[in-house]
């Protein structure tokens, strides 16, 4: 069998794809079935390494995007997207995979395209409550609709859309705590409090939590994820904000979290701070409280919807981008921090919002290998 995945170069595509191909080759080796040859078609191939390791062949299609207001490369973009598209063609004439599971994103448009042309049955998996542009385009012809969020069902064909949850990959479902303190230079018994801004980091969140660290770190310790891009920018506003803290080792800045810091930093976190992106499953698998901070202009709104969502399940507090200060964020961070009741509350709440997406990949899997024996009849 062959199984093609087209989406976006982002961590909110590239890891749930990740965690759909371990679920698949777990039930192929439970159940002695040949194992499937497994593409990824995108415009970057975001972890090399990951796709290496699950021996995933990486195809690169580069494809022009719609932006949302005026650019002159939308228009020079639609060539770009054209030739995307005859490459995809050819693509898939050559490998003729048994089903193209798409993930959204303007990456993934070109390979739908031709896998609608070439007859081949597809899926689409939406992680957001509102769906993208690709997503809804190619709900129309999809066999079978996955989404993460209940309230994105009504964007779709009810009759073949299902609220799986978000696909988490098994390296992160489960925090550690055992030598976690000693790995990340932590004191144990002083609170811990990690920053995650996504997959590029925040500048935002960057900039609030630095102005906030003198207050901050009279009573925690903070983990946070700064962003490849932003680590020099971090480092060298260190040495201002810094000078004379006595507790400046309680701060940890990591340009980057690899699968075994985060797991750990997951498993000595009393709170995380976060966007609204798909980390919002991991937060919710680990059981961990959260303020999550959306992007203010994200498409459909969908960060600012996804937080709310998530908020209404009693899992998390929401600060949006107009409202962010040091001086709320820090008060925020106290009232939860003082208040057992309200943790244990949304503790409780995360681990029941997040317990279905333990099976989340697991489910797209199935349906997956489904499509592709079916097609294999045929």
């Amino acid at each position: 069998m062959k199984i093609l995945f087209a989406g976006g170069g982002s961590g909110g595509h590239f890891y749930p794809i990740i965690a759909v191909v371990e679920a698949i080759q777990d039930i192929e080796t439970k159940e002695h079935l040949l194992p499937s040859e497994i593409y990824f078609v995108s415009n970057a191939p975001y972890d090399a390494k990951l796709l290496f390791n699950h021996n995933v062949t990486y195809i690169e299609v580069k494809t022009g995007k719609r932006r949302g207001y005026f650019s002159l490369k939308n228009f020079s973009d639609l060539f770009v997207t054209f030739f995307a598209i005859l490459k995809s063609l050819r693509i898939l004439f050559s490998i003729y995979p048994d089903v193209v599971f798409g993930k959204g994103g303007f990456a993934s448009y070109p390979t739908l395209f031709a896998a609608r042309l070439l007859n081949i049955p597809v899926m689409i998996h939406e992680s957001d409550t509102v769906p993208g542009r690709v997503n809804l385009w190619a709900s129309k012809f999809a066999k079978y609709i996955a989404v993460s969020y209940s309230d994105a069902v009504k964007f779709f064909p009810k009759d073949k859309t299902v609220v799986t949850g978000n696909p988490i990959r098994k390296e992160i479902l489960m925090p550690l705590t055992q030598g976690s303190f000693k790995y990340l230079n932590l004191v144990e018994g002083i609170p811990v409090i990690l920053i995650l801004g996504g997959s590029q980091g925040s500048q935002i969140i960057n900039n609030v939590i630095l102005d906030a660290l003198p207050d901050l770190l009279e009573k925690y310790q903070i983990i946070h994820q700064v962003g490849d891009l932003n680590k020099n920018e971090i480092d060298s506003r260190l040495e201002t904000i810094l000078s004379g803290i006595p507790n400046r080792d309680r701060y940890k800045s990591y340009p980057y979290l690899n699968d075994l810091t985060l797991r750990m930093s997951a498993g000595v976190s009393d709170l995380v701070i976060s966007r609204a992106g798909s980390t919002i499953f991991e937060i919710a698998s680990w059981g961990r409280g959260s303020i999550v901070i959306p992007i203010t202009e994200s498409n459909g709104d969908h960060q600012r919807q996804n937080a709310f969502h998530y908020a209404r399940s009693g899992s998390s507090i929401v600060i949006e981008e107009q409202n962010l200060t040091p001086h709320l964020l820090v008060a925020e961070i106290d009232r939860y921090m003082t208040n057992p009741k309200m943790r244990k509350a949304m503790e409780d709440a995360a681990l029941l919002f997040g317990k279905h997406n333990a099976t989340a990949a697991q489910s797209i899997a199935l349906q997956l290998l489904r499509t592709s024996l079916e097609h294999n009849k045929t």
